[in-house]
């Protein structure tokens, strides 16, 4: 674009990582509603908080209250929610941080973006499978009963699709398995990848 001059800093990307202590990556949480993932991208964020990560999260609601409370939740709204969260991401993972995201993104088209955005070396996903059924039984903020009265379009699994990933580093499935134990596997995808050996402790020293 015209009249855009972006500086390019003095401090570079290996710079950052050493002084971090870190490998900077973004993890993603994607799935229904109520499958799951805000409450396992918390306890994730915690337990690494706790090991010595600089770590933060960014779950889609928060995020609409402030960066995109402009937005609705038409397809393209959608599509520009994750591109704004995606280019949020790549700024903190270019500062050092471990990111983790916890969004339905619902189409591989937005989740390939979002890859695309902050490299594809730097993002890990995390598909938190839970079939309809389960999750409409939860109904946790009882969402899924308004999108059945018609309360709310566009819903995600009622009268919008759910595309579920081609391709995922890690799967949970929150139905079959105690939050613990989907904690557990996303622990020992992540945790090897983003903290040096020794900082890592077993995920048995510190509660999960």
């Amino acid at each position: 674009m015209k009249n855009l001059f972006p500086f390019e800093s003095k401090i570079n990307i290996r710079q950052r990582k050493e002084r971090m202590g870190q490998e900077p990556k973004l993890v993603w949480l994607t799935g229904l509603s109520g499958s799951g993932k805000t409450t396992l991208a918390l306890r994730l964020e915690h337990y690494l908080f706790h090991q010595g990560g600089k770590v933060f999260l960014l779950d889609g609601d928060n995020v609409r209250q402030g960066l995109n409370r402009d937005l609705g939740f038409s397809e393209a709204d959608r599509k520009e929610n994750l591109r704004r969260v995606a280019e949020v991401a790549k700024l903190m993972l270019d500062a050092g941080m471990l990111v983790i995201c916890a969004f339905i993104s619902p189409y591989e088209e937005e989740r390939q973006l979002v890859k695309e955005i902050v490299g594809e070396d730097r993002y890990l996903q995390v598909y938190v499978n839970a079939s309809l059924a389960t999750c409409e039984e939860r109904d946790t903020k009882g969402l899924y009963a308004k999108a059945r009265q018609g309360l709310i379009p566009n819903f995600t699994g009622i009268s919008a699709p759910y595309e579920a990933p081609l391709y995922s580093d890690v799967e949970v499935r929150t139905a079959e398995e105690s939050i613990e134990e989907s904690l557990r596997k996303i622990i020992a995808l992540v945790e090897p990848l983003v903290l040096p050996a020794n900082v890592v402790t077993t995920a048995s020293s510190h509660e999960v």
